[in-house]
């Protein structure tokens, strides 16, 4: 019985088993990623790469003994290297940057002809692994250093650190293997020997690769949630944060400045005759007008400044540490440079338009709706007092 289980332990550890599972958690993390490429994520096509290229490489490896050199040892070792940077590559995509990573296939050229020398000209397995590793080694130290640099602030810790832990823990790997066989301290004829340092090495070195690319589906996942919140939060046509938003950060602001004492000034915005914009111009004008109206808008507030489109052609614009006079000043100067520009269309016209608004400052203990009524009564003021003006509710409580 013994004798059984010890055959049965010995056949999991054979380093041909070893390279079958992982071909197999390869084409599944191949299906997982794949299913993501229609959310047109940047790098994710590079990651489905590189574990077909793990896939083809592993098969090959264990192929050894019986299919020609050319396949079992050199494609085997280039796809491999080809895998790492197409993870790398994957990730350089997906954190934005552009242009071909010269360094890097630079190292994938030398595996290639090192391998090939030290295969055919100079025999040497112990230099094989040595020039593997130290290709896997800087590949994987580059994915930790983009992933921990290029990671968003506001976004969750936990996958952009499992991907550089990660990748940290395989160059550390490879390290390892390449100085043991390097510099003499290990030796072996053949990848696939059963022994237990060779199995250990093999299980580190090709099994971090599913690991892996756990963690790219987790970044992916990360990116979606991010699109989510945006969608949530920012107003597709204009670029504001959508009224859900606005009243979220609004909330918060009045809830610090209560604490604080700092003032905190709403600014309630209406385009002026949006509807005749509509009307005679049509609807995509109509879009256009609010479109060109939150830039400029985005343009002139401060940071620090919330602004938000609260429902068609009304938006609101929340400037904390500030007072009436202050916000005030902001909205005129806005209201001066749209009447020397107004909205210039591509056929060269430009249509003219104006806008109102009305301003009062926050008072302390009251919720966030007290202070919008007020605001919204200085508009409607502003709006019957002739339009294209900026009125504080100040001046509507003496008037009344």
């Amino acid at each position: 019985m013994q004798v059984q289980t010890y055959v049965q332990i010995e056949a999991m550890l054979n380093p041909v088993s070893i390279l079958g599972v992982t071909v197999l958690s390869s084409v599944m993390s191949m299906a997982v990623l794949g299913s993501l490429l229609r959310a047109a994520i940047p790098g994710v096509g590079c990651w489905v790469l590189a574990n077909a290229f793990s896939a083809v490489a592993l098969i090959c490896f264990a192929l050894q003994g019986h299919v020609h050199a050319l396949l079992s040892i050199l494609l085997a070792n280039v796809l491999l290297a080809a895998t790492a940077l197409a993870g790398f590559e994957g990730l350089r995509r997906f954190f934005g940057r552009s242009g071909l990573p010269v360094a890097g296939l630079v190292g994938l050229v030398a595996v290639g002809a090192g391998i090939a020398y030290w295969q055919w000209v100079t025999p040497d397995f112990d230099a094989r692994v040595a020039l593997v590793s130290a290709f896997h080694v800087g590949v994987n130290a580059a994915i930790a250093v983009i992933v921990l640099r290029e990671r968003p602030p506001d976004r969750a810790k936990y996958s952009y650190y499992f991907v550089a832990v990660t990748a940290l823990l395989v160059s550390v790997g490879h390290a390892a293997r390449g100085m043991a066989y390097g510099l003499g301290l290990l030796s072996q004829g053949r990848l696939l020997e059963s022994s237990a340092v060779n199995i250990a090495f093999l299980a580190l070195g090709i099994l971090a690769l599913p690991t892996l690319s756990i963690g790219m589906v987790m970044l992916a996942h990360d990116r979606m949630a991010d699109r989510l919140r945006t969608l949530v939060s920012i107003d597709d046509l204009t670029g504001a944060f959508t009224r859900r938003e606005f009243l979220a950060r609004a909330d918060a602001l009045l809830k610090s400045a209560a604490r604080t004492g700092t003032p905190v000034t709403l600014a309630a915005i209406d385009i002026d005759h949006f509807k005749s914009i509509n009307d005679q111009h049509g609807h995509a004008a109509g879009d256009k007008v609010l479109m060109h109206f939150a830039s400029m808008v985005m343009d002139d507030v401060r940071t620090g400044d919330v602004f938000g489109r609260l429902g068609g052609e009304e938006f609101g614009v929340l400037c904390p540490a500030t007072g009436t006079g202050e916000t005030v000043m902001l909205l005129n100067r806005l209201r001066d440079r749209l009447a020397a520009s107004g909205y210039r269309s591509g056929a060269g016209s430009v249509l003219h338009y104006t806008f109102s608004v009305g301003v009062d400052q926050y008072r302390a203990g009251e919720p966030l709706s007290a202070l919008m009524a007020r605001a919204d009564a200085a508009l409607y003021l502003a709006k019957a007092s002739g339009r294209d003006r900026v009125v504080e509710a100040a001046v509507q409580a003496e008037d009344g």
